[in-house]
This record gives C-alpha cells, sequence and structure tokens, in this order.
C-alpha cells in the first residue's frame, strides 16, 4: 500500500481480494471452489495478507495428491499476473472490502490509527494503512486497479516458497518452471521506491480520548504505550546474532521486573510488557505497553519510564541475567527436541521473511549450537548497555488512552521531564531483588461438579475463586516467587472450575515431568488464604473489566441477546458492579480449596513421548500422595450433575438494540432453538452451537441452539437477515449439493489428519472417551467405538441425510430469535429502516443508551 497514490489508496487491498474472484485461467471464484475442494482456508484475509511493503498470497495444499501441488501452484501463477480485475467482479466485492474497512473502525481501531499517524508522522506511511480510505473503496473504478496491477506487479519482485513433507524437492521446482517458466516481466519495470521514516530527538505526545475503548482485542481499559523507533538490525555476522540475543535478554528481563510491579501493593498497573516489532521495511520499535485503572495513566507512565532509566542507573543484577539465561536456554533446547514436529507454516514465515527483509534462515540445529556456545559468555553488564537506545529523545512516541479526559498533554511532558531529572540526579533507587527460597514444585485431570451446582448466594464469590486463588499462590508460593523457582524449565499449569467440571491442565517437557507432578501435588496440598493486598488488587481489576466493557457499543447487544437466548438466570446475567459487591473472598477462596482437595474423583490423562518406568513412579509418588479427605468432596458421577437454568425461547423474537456509537457498527445474531431426542447419536455440530451448556452424558433430551453471528453495514442488517433465513430454507427444501458434501467430507478429513498429529488432539479424544457413556472401563473400546461411529457418520453423510437431518433439527415452523445491533439514530429514521422488515415480521423493542457490565463464560 505504500506504493499508492493519494487517489489510490485502498487499491493493493481490493488487488488482493479479487485475486480469488477470477483470474485468466479461473473464473467464477473456481479458486475458492478448488480450496474447498480439497479442505483448504479460503478467501481473502485467510490466504493472503496485504501490509504496507508486500502482499503475500498463502496456500495451505494437502501433499497426498500431488495433482493438488501443481494446481495450487498454477493458482499462485495466476495471481502473480493475470488477476481479472473487471468492473464486474469489482462491484461484487466492494461490499465484502467496506464491511473490513468498518470492522477496522472501532475503538481499537481508532486508536491504533491515531498512534501509528503520530509515529510514522513526516514519512508516506503515516497516512498509507492498507485498508485505505472509505470512498477510494466505495468509488474506485476497475481501470484504476489494472494500472496499479500492471505498474507494480513484476516477476522481478517476487518469490515462489514451497514448504512441505516433499519426497522430491526437484520435482516441485520442476512443477514452479513450467507454471513460471514462461511468464516475463515488464522489459524495463520501474523500481521500488525507499520511503524513510525520519528520526525525531523531541518526544512525540498523544491523550487519546476514546470513550468505547474497553477490553476488546489489544487494548484494555486505560492504557499507555511508550515507543521507541530504531533501525532494523542487520543479521549478517557472529557479532550480529551476538548483540540480538542481548537484546531479546534485555526484553525478557525487563518484563520480569514489570509483572513483578504489577503484582504489588496498589501497582500502578494491572499489567505491562516490552516487546519488539518490525513496523515497515528497516524500521522497527519497543513498545512498551500497559493496562491501568482510570485516572491512573500518569502514575503508570511515571513508572514505566522509572523501570528504564533504573536499568540505564543500576543495570540488570547477575542473577537476574543467569535466569533469562536459563529460560533461553531451555526455550532453544525445546526447539532443538521438537524440531522434528515444526510446522510448515512456521518455516513458510521464515523463508518470506528471508525475502521480504532480508532475515538470513539459521535453522535450528545451527541456531542451538550458537545460543549454547555465546549465552554463556553474556554479562549483566553488557544486557543492561542496551537501555541506553531507550531515552525519550530516541525517536520516542507516548500515547496515553482514557475513556474521558482526566490530564493532558502537558501532564505527560512534566512527568518525562521530572523522570529525566529525577535520573541526572541519580535520585533513583536500585532495583530490589527477591530472595527465592530453595526449589519445590506442575499437569491434565478432571473431576465431575462445578458452578452448576451452585445456588444464587454461593455463585457470585466462587466464580471469583480461581481468579483470587492465582493471585495469591495456589501453588504455596506467591506467583512472581515462583516464575523465578521455574525459570529455565520447560513447564506450565493452570486449573479451571467450569459449569460442569473442574481441571487442572498444563505441559511441560518430559525432562520435567517431575516439576510438574509436583505442582498438581502443591495444588491439592496448599490452602489458599485471603491476602488483604491482592484481594484489593484483583477486586480492583475486574472493576475496572466491568466498567470498560460497559463502554463498549457491543455489550448491550451481547447481554440482551444473552437474556432473550437463555433468559435472565444468574449463570448468564452479565457479571456487574452489584455483583462485585457480594463476593466474600473468605468464601471465595474456602470453595476453591474444596474445588482441589479430593484427588480420589479425578482422572488423570497424559500424552507425549514419556517413558512409562520414569512416569509411574512419579505418578505413584506425587500423585498418590496426595492425602484422601476423611469425607468424599463434591462426589458426583456424570448422571447427577445438575443443568445449568437456561430457557430456550419457546416463540419468535425480533429485537434490535440501538447503542450510541462513534462510527456506525452493526452485528446480527440468529439463534434457532433446537433438541434433540435422547439416543440421537451426534458426531459434531457446526456453525456455532450451544447444546444444554455440554452437560455431560446426558440421559434425556438435549436441547441448545445453533448460532449465526456476521457483522455487516447497518443499511443492509435487515437484507441479509432474510437472505440468511431463506438460505436455511433453501437447504431444508432443497438439501445441500454433492460438491457441498463432498467439500464438508474433504475438511473434516484434512482437520482430522492434522489432529492425529497433534497431543493436544488425542489428549482431548481420550479424555472425550472417558466421559462419553461408551466408556466402560477399557479405553480402546472406546476409541474403537467412536472411530467407527465416526465412519458411520462419513458413509452415510449425502444430500439427502443432511436435508433429513436439518429438517428433524430446525424443523420449518421453529421458533428463531434475531437480535441486531444498531448505531443509535432518531425514532424517524429507525422507523422508516425497519419499514423494509415485512416478509418475518419484527418485535420493535429497542433499548436506549441500556448498557450493562457483562463478564463471557466459556460455557463447557
Amino acid at each position: 500500500s505504500i506504493l499508492e497514490e493519494e487517489y489510490e489508496r485502498g487499491v493493493a487491498h481490493i488487488v488482493e481480494h479479487l485475486a480469488f474472484s477470477a483470474t485468466k485461467k479461473y473464473t467464477n471464484h473456481n479458486i475458492v471452489k478448488f480450496l474447498q475442494s480439497i479442505g483448504a482456508e479460503f478467501g481473502p484475509c485467510q490466504n493472503a495478507v496485504t501490509s504496507f511493503d508486500e502482499t503475500i498470497y498463502k496456500l495451505l495444499i494437502p501433499i497426498d495428491k500431488p495433482e493438488l501441488l501443481s494446481e495450487a501452484i498454477q493458482v499462485l501463477a495466476e495471481f502473480s499476473s493475470e488477476i481479472r480485475l473487471s468492473k464486474d467482479d469489482l462491484e461484487k466485492e466492494r461490499g465484502a472490502v467496506m464491511e473490513e474497512y468498518r470492522d477496522n473502525r472501532n475503538a481499537n481501531g481508532r486508536i491504533l490509527d491515531a498512534y501509528w499517524t503520530l509515529m510514522m508522522e513526516g514519512s508516506k506511511y503515516a497516512d498509507r494503512s492498507p485498508i485505505g480510505l472509505e470512498n477510494v473503496i466505495k468509488t474506485v473504478s476497475s481501470q484504476t486497479l489494472k494500472k496499479f496491477y500492471q505498474k507494480w506487479y513484476h516477476l522481478c519482485n517476487m518469490a515462489v516458497i514451497a514448504v512441505g513433507d516433499f519426497s522430491d524437492t526437484k520435482s516441485v521446482i520442476e512443477l514452479i518452471k513450467t507454471h513460471f517458466g514462461h511468464k516475463y516481466s515488464a522489459l524495463d519495470p520501474p523500481s521500488i521506491p525507499h520511503f524513510k521514516v525520519p528520526s525525531h530527538e523531541d518526544p512525540r505526545f498523544s491523550y487519546f480520548v476514546e470513550p468505547e475503548a474497553s477490553g476488546n482485542v489489544c487494548l484494555k481499559k486505560s492504557a499507555v504505550m511508550i515507543s521507541y523507533k530504531m533501525q532494523v538490525d542487520e543479521l549478517k555476522t557472529m557479532k550480529d546474532y551476538r548483540e540480538m540475543l542481548v537484546k531479546s535478554m534485555f526484553r525478557i528481563a525487563l518484563n520480569r521486573r514489570l509483572f513483578r510491579i504489577s503484582r504489588r501493593k496498589d501497582p500502578p498497573y494491572f499489567s505491562c510488557s516490552v516487546a519488539s516489532y518490525v513496523l515497515v521495511r528497516d524500521l522497527k520499535a519497543y513498545i512498551m505497553s500497559s493496562s491501568c485503572k482510570e485516572k491512573g495513566t500518569l502514575e503508570a507512565l511515571e513508572s514505566m519510564l522509572i523501570e528504564v532509566a533504573r536499568v540505564r542507573l543500576h543495570g540488570f543484577s547477575e542473577r537476574e541475567i543467569s535466569v533469562v539465561r536459563d529460560l533461553l536456554m531451555s526455550s532453544i533446547e525445546s526447539a532443538y527436541l521438537e524440531r522434528d514436529q515444526i510446522e510448515s507454516t512456521s518455516l513458510r514465515y521464515e523463508y518470506s521473511q528471508h525475502f521480504t527483509h532480508n532475515k538470513p534462515i539459521i535453522g535450528i540445529e545451527y541456531e542451538a549450537q550458537l545460543q549454547k556456545s555465546i549465552l554463556p559468555d553474556i554479562l549483566a553488564s553488557e544486557v543492561s548497555k542496551f537501555a541506553e537506545k531507550l531515552w525519550t529523545s530516541c525517536s520516542c512516541v507516548i500515547q496515553i488512552v482514557e475513556p474521558q479526559a482526566f490530564a493532558s498533554v502537558d501532564d505527560m511532558k512534566n512527568i518525562v521531564m521530572k523522570i529525566n531529572k529525577l535520573e541526572n540526579e541519580r535520585s533513583i533507587s536500585p532495583w530490589d531483588d527477591e530472595q527465592i527460597p530453595e526449589e519445590i514444585v506442575l499437569f491434565t485431570g478432571f473431576s465431575y461438579g462445578g458452578l452448576s451446582e451452585l445456588p444464587e448466594n454461593k455463585y457470585f464469590s466462587s466464580s471469583m475463586g480461581s481468579t483470587i486463588a492465582e493471585e495469591i499462590g495456589m501453588y504455596g508460593h506467591r506467583p512472581s516467587v515462583l516464575m523465578d523457582m521455574l525459570a529455565g524449565k520447560r513447564v506450565d499449569v493452570d486449573v479451571e472450575v467450569r459449569s460442569y467440571k473442574r481441571s487442572f491442565y498444563g505441559d511441560c517437557s518430559p525432562f520435567y515431568l517431575e516439576t510438574a507432578f509436583q505442582l498438581v501435588y502443591q495444588l491439592f496440598t496448599t490452602e489458599v488464604t485471603p491476602d488483604d493486598e491482592v484481594i484489593k488488587r484483583v477486586m480492583q481489576v475486574k472493576e475496572e473489566t466491568i466498567l470498560a466493557r460497559e463502554r463498549d457499543p457491543y455489550t448491550s447487544f451481547s447481554n440482551r441477546a444473552r437474556e432473550i437466548n437463555y433468559g435472565n438466570s444468574y449463570f448468564f446475567r452479565p457479571f456487574g458492579i452489584s455483583d462485585l459487591q457480594k463476593v466474600d473472598p473468605l468464601k471465595a477462596c474456602e470453595y476453591f480449596n474444596t474445588c482441589f482437595k479430593d484427588p480420589s474423583n479425578f482422572t488423570v490423562v497424559i500424552v507425549g513421548k514419556i517413558d512409562p518406568t520414569v512416569a509411574v513412579p512419579l505418578i505413584l509418588k506425587y500423585l498418590g500422595g496426595i492425602g484422601k479427605p476423611p469425607e468424599p468432596i463434591f462426589h458426583f458421577n456424570c448422571d447427577r450433575i445438575k443443568s445449568l437454568p437456561f430457557k430456550i425461547p419457546k416463540s419468535m423474537t425480533r429485537e434490535v438494540v440501538c447503542s450510541p456509537m462513534i462510527e456506525a457498527q452493526c452485528m446480527v445474531r440468529i439463534c434457532f432453538p433446537i433438541e434433540l431426542k435422547h439416543g440421537t447419536m451426534i458426531y459434531s455440530a457446526s456453525v456455532s452451537e450451544f447444546i444444554h451448556g455440554d452437560l455431560p452424558c446426558l440421559t434425556g433430551d438435549i436441547g441448545g441452539d445453533i448460532q449465526i453471528d456476521f457483522s455487516c453495514d447497518p443499511k443492509i442488517s435487515l437484507k441479509l437477515v432474510d437472505m440468511a433465513l431463506n438460505e436455511i430454507l433453501r437447504l431444508q427444501e432443497e438439501g445441500p449439493s454433492d460438491q457441498d458434501v463432498e467439500t464438508i467430507l474433504e475438511i473434516e478429513q484434512r482437520a482430522h489428519e492434522n489432529g492425529l498429529q497433534e497431543n493436544y488432539y488425542l489428549l482431548n479424544l481420550i479424555l472425550g472417551s472417558y466421559q462419553s457413556r461408551i466408556y466402560s472401563g477399557d479405553i480402546g473400546t472406546s476409541f474403537k467405538i467412536l472411530d467407527e461411529t465416526r465412519s458411520k457418520v462419513r458413509k452415510s453423510l449425502a444430500p439427502l441425510t443432511m436435508q433429513l437431518a436439518l429438517r428433524r433439527i430446525m424443523p420449518r415452523n421453529n421458533p428463531h430469535t434475531v437480535v441486531i445491533l444498531m448505531p443509535q439514530t432518531s425514532w424517524f429514521k429507525r422507523i422508516k429502516s425497519f419499514s423494509q422488515w415485512t416478509l418475518y415480521g419484527i418485535d420493535m423493542k429497542v433499548s436506549h443508551l441500556t448498557i450493562f457490565p457483562t463478564i463471557n463464560y466459556d460455557y463447557e
């Protein structure tokens, strides 16, 4: 997009979209049909990306059929020079591109756009966002697209990369030559110009007030971002690689300090971290970002600047760098041991970066040798020295985001001057390094019985138990201390208390299996007790999260949709400030302790490359060593679990939720209540399904819904609802086509084959077998039955069987609900816009400024 002129802004991205519509050889979206037929994800933004400096097309192709590889390379060859770009193609695609543009115009989009413009000020990059301009998307001609395509798309600027388990790479090269060999670039194509981003000594400031700032995507609550721009480093020599490692160590060491600060009493921020990003060609930035309470951004900014200055003055300790060294050593060892499992997409990305950004391809074997030889010699003083590049006079950009104005740019400037003065006077004290106790210490198990068993007067406290326990330290030590104790160990563990089950889960290297089991032992033997400082911080973060969600225009929509489809039960009602006030920290801790107290009703599954002669003694020692309480706790089986108290709507409901928003956004949710009679065999459901909260091993009928969500232009939302309903009606009356069924089977087969290569897939398969009613003590028998069931379902899948299934699950007279989020407008405009909705009728209930806080539960 950097090559676009003002009247072309957005053209590169539109060209990318139109590549999938038609080329010289492929017309009428045949490329999409080809990708569907082989079980690949398809469509613009999934198979392609347009950025400032390059456009990349990506295809994921199964290699068990050689002809597919040849056709995939032929598709790429068509993209290189044969995209059709006709007027009809463009008109059909404008709506999709506009919707993507609209999606980018939410609160996060506005915040990031403003920050990008400030960072790139003085450069063409400042106003060449790939998404482009609305008026260009709506009015640009196909002729303009063709001129841009013909001017800049040349073979001399392209590379073709193929990564996979090829039996013969030479034959792949020959395929590329076959499909690309007859193509030629223009005789004298224009060279790609280089656009500089000017450096600046004076820091740039932005105090951005965003009323809709929420917890969505990347920015949470009030936020502070500090960026230090610099040139991308060359990586050609051993010295260059050493410097790269030094910078990595600096980031890790500083992030560990920032994490500890976030866990202090009355911390300046809830979370804070620093990361390195390549912004555009030859330019990167180290970006510190934090989320904090409202009116707390200046305090957060001050703390962030102080920590960088503290490193400049006093450096990191040798102990801190020793921990970081262990972490990097552990990481590269794991990568080396798992080198045969590396994804093709990861290698593809590495080769793409080599072509577009000249990054060297080192290879994991050699890189492991490099790190092992270099890391031991890197001293704390060498790592600390990198802080000299992070002065506010080094192309620094500082942005604060608040939902309303509590401060000003002048306040931000005063803080920068204050920290500079403190540093010049050497008035910033050294870092107070925590002492680490002797080593102790993780994994995956489940037990029936969860939040669904709780009455309303216990629910709110108990649902906060896991959050509070995590911050206090559920493994016998505070999180900041445990982090150091586990430094250099590839082990992670977490817990989850959901509607119907409690579970602990995690992953570890085979070398640290004992540490994993030690953590599980600690989980069951640690008595979590309230800590006033921690409770205060947790409740404050929770309150800020609730308030942040209230500012989000989507909140009132999701709240109302949930109420219509599931009723006003306290399990589904959004967690609000009044609910937070009902939380008793002592009861929350007591509930959490009972959840992980009795090991006798937990089933544990371990999957991986482990030696049973090593694992079994550890299991007996740590898991078998957990004491059983005198009386059973949470002694449930799958037939005695209380289901969630939700109500499926019995009549058709149509509602529009109007919410004030800065830029027009629209979201549609269509829900179809369903009921499956006991004995119905389900292999899988799609679109988005909520089946009785996934209550395990139901003995009665199954209730729930099938849900369709989409965003769109508010003006055509009603039309698209009708189209979606008509498509379902068509499927009920006519059924899917043979090609539809073939596509579904191919996608499922590829997903299954890929899944069998992943430990997580196998883990879930085993867990599902244990939790299934077919389990009778022999997991192998369960596997066999599940595999036979899958084969039967696949063999029976035909247009007619799918049509009959759809009629059975969603009868034609089945009531459904439609909830639409609309920008708030006048009553006259609202009524006028809905006069078109006559096909199915509408219940005109409009919520004025009705915004409730919400908490999202991932129902089992």
